[in-house]
């Protein structure tokens, strides 16, 4: 071997033998050139019937993707018949049509490998279809027969409403699911948004009752489509009026359901039999709409839901190690939002570790934040931003909910601005406003040990049964 290879080995092994040795830099201490990301936009038409369409052309793949968006949801769920919204789409998807049983339906979207889905949100209905671009003209006949003309096969009812009672059923079998749901039945008190259905409702519900609901909420003017993928502006335009063009139904708008109003702060107690203890501690907070939404946002980030680095992470599980699973949340509406903070922990720490939930929520509006906490904040938001715009149906769905929020056109231009801007005092002044003692309500699920604990260390405790 020549003498100048076995130089570079040596050279190259002493190098990297010198690197081994040389410290890592700390992530946090990365220097890099800021990011400039500007959100792409889909483009809006208004069809002469009155559906809003969004169209985002992505030619990389021939897929398609078509949404409609639906001012509906279980909000409108008659009393005594709460489930009607869900079982409404369900047996939409599976109900047939004027023209094709919900066999058939089945059938021609598994010849052409299509995927279609319909699903109902508290405040809104989704339906959405998944399509080869050759297949285009297929796929919209089965979407258009089933958003104009469903058929709800009284046996499709049958099988869904069986299905929703097991799922009733089965809540019981999930501390979690069943604490987040009762939580809400508390928070919400005398209004829609806290009203869920049970096994009595679901039976309730009759296959008249999905066509009236129907009836009430599918009309052109109450639908939004989004279309992206392998598809020209004028294309979709085009194909959209060919299969919906004709459909022009018209309904009175229907009253928008009344704002959940602030509770007074109290302590509920759903008792089961369980190890475990589940906390949520809520308040309500800033809608999508007001300004304090943005500082709001960061400290939530701060307080609980920014993960290992946000206080309650810090203190109670890193710290204390009383708690599997902790942190918080930061619901937002458009009109109002809904911040909670919550911790899993064993039946033997439950006031504890309430104890310092309410401590750590109080510090907000009295612990300073530093410069390095508030920048760790605004950039781990602003960067997760970045990643809701990956795909052509992100981007557009995105821009057809800003317009349904009725939030402004700017919305999404200006939010990274808006974050980045927040200030510390800002932090205190929305955490003053916001999260008072007097209208925190509290919800726990654990056992009779866990209630003993609680009652004797905060007193009044009101004990709630479940509505499954």
């Amino acid at each position: 071997m020549s003498l100048l290879p076995l130089c570079m080995l040596y050279g190259t092994t002493a190098y990297a033998a010198e690197r081994r040795h040389l410290p890592l830099p700390k992530p946090d201490e990365l220097k890099y050139h800021p990011i400039h990301f500007a959100p792409p936009r889909a483009e809006r038409v208004l069809l002469d019937n009155g559906i809003i369409l969004y169209v985002f052309e992505d030619n990389e793949l021939p897929l398609l993707n078509i949404s409609a968006v639906i001012r509906t949801g279980s909000n409108y769920d008659p009393v005594g018949k709460e489930g009607l919204a869900e079982l409404t789409g369900a047996v939409m998807r599976t109900g047939g049509t004027d023209a094709l049983s919900g066999n058939a339906v089945d059938e021609a979207l598994d010849f052409f490998a299509g995927s279609l889905h319909i699903s109902m949100n508290r405040d809104s209905g989704l339906m959405n279809l998944s399509i080869l671009k050759k297949d285009l003209d297929e796929g919209l006949n089965i979407f258009s027969q089933i958003i104009r003309k469903p058929a709800f096969e009284e046996n499709k009812l049958k099988l869904a409403t069986d299905l929703k009672i097991e799922d009733l059923r089965r809540i019981a079998d999930d501390p979690k699911k069943l604490a987040f749901r009762e939580f809400k039945r508390v928070l919400f008190q005398n209004n829609p948004a806290g009203r869920f259905p049970s096994t009595s409702s679901v039976k309730n519900i009759k296959r008249d009752d999905l066509i009236e609901f129907y009836r009430r909420f599918f009309y052109p003017e109450n639908i939004m489509i989004s279309i992206t993928g392998d598809i020209s502006k004028e294309e979709a335009v085009a194909k959209i009026n060919q299969y919906l063009g004709s459909w022009n139904e018209s309904r009175k708008h229907n009253v928008v359901p009344p704002i959940p109003a602030k509770q007074k702060g109290r302590i509920y107690f759903l008792t089961k039999n369980t190890p475990q203890s589940i906390i949520i501690c809520a308040n309500f907070a800033p809608g999508k709409k007001e300004p304090d939404a943005y500082p709001f946002e960061v400290l939530d980030f701060i307080v609980g839901s920014g993960g290992f680095k946000s206080r309650i992470f810090q203190e109670i599980r890193n710290n204390r190690g009383l708690a599997y699973s902790t942190g918080s949340f930061y619901t937002k509406r458009s009109e109002y939002g809904v911040f909670g903070a919550y911790a899993m922990t064993k039946s033997e720490s439950t006031a504890k570790v309430l104890s310092l939930l309410r401590s750590i929520v109080e510090d907000a509006k009295t612990k300073s934040v530093d410069k390095k906490e508030l920048e760790w904040a605004t950039k781990s938001i602003n960067n997760n931003f970045v990643f809701s715009f990956q795909s052509a149906d992100q981007i557009a769905r995105q821009q057809l909910m800003i317009e349904y929020d009725k939030l402004p056109p700017d919305y999404l231009a200006t939010y990274r601005d808006k974050i980045a801007n927040v200030q510390p005092e800002e932090l205190k002044r929305v955490a003053m406003k916001y999260l008072s003692p007097d209208e925190t309500v509290t919800f726990i699920l654990g056992n009779e040990s866990a209630y003993n604990q609680v009652i004797t260390t905060f007193g009044n405790v009101s004990r709630i049964e479940d509505k499954l």
